[in-house]
């Protein structure tokens, strides 16, 4: 068993999102990668709920992205309300299999796939207060610096072990 595992905490996968929305996450990175969008996966947040994706541009702005695997899915959450106290935008994603018309109307809307990804709606923008976005920003910086910091450990224990 090794001493690091890059699987530890907040490293943006713990085994409970389905193979759906791993194939929609990354269908949303994709579509983005042209973009000044820089994305955290399952981000912790200050009120304990994890955030599915969450994006910083150039500008501070930060964008959360709910991914949504399946119409049952949708309709079983009931937190996705929590999320916008921790963002200027807010999106629900999902597949072009789940039909769009059961998602708010307004709320900013992506379809995803393997492929990209397709704003079909935008989302409104509303404002983060400087301190929240202050500390939004650092927990990002910090949980994108300690899951480097654990990839390089993993890295060089694997590497050492092969030596």
């Amino acid at each position: 068993m090794p001493i690091v595992s890059i699987n530890q905490g907040e490293d943006g996968f713990d085994g409970r999102q389905s193979e759906m929305a791993m194939v929609i996450r990354r269908g949303v990175i994709k579509g983005f990668a042209e973009s000044d969008l820089v994305f955290l996966p399952e981000l912790t947040l200050s009120n304990s709920r994890r955030a599915d994706l969450v994006s910083l541009n150039r500008k501070g702005e930060i964008i959360i992205f709910e991914i949504k695997s399946s119409i049952a899915d949708f309709q079983v959450d009931t937190k996705w309300h929590e999320y916008k106290a921790f963002c200027d935008k807010f999106y629900f994603v999902t597949h072009p299999s789940v039909p769009m018309e059961i998602f708010p109307e307004d709320e900013g809307f992506v379809f995803a796939d393997e492929h990209g990804c397709e704003v079909m709606r935008e989302a409104p923008t509303e404002r983060l207060a400087p301190a929240t976005r202050k500390a939004l920003t650092l927990r990002f910086a910090r949980s994108a610096a300690l899951r480097t910091k654990r990839l390089t450990l993993h890295e060089q224990f694997t590497e050492n072990a092969i030596e």
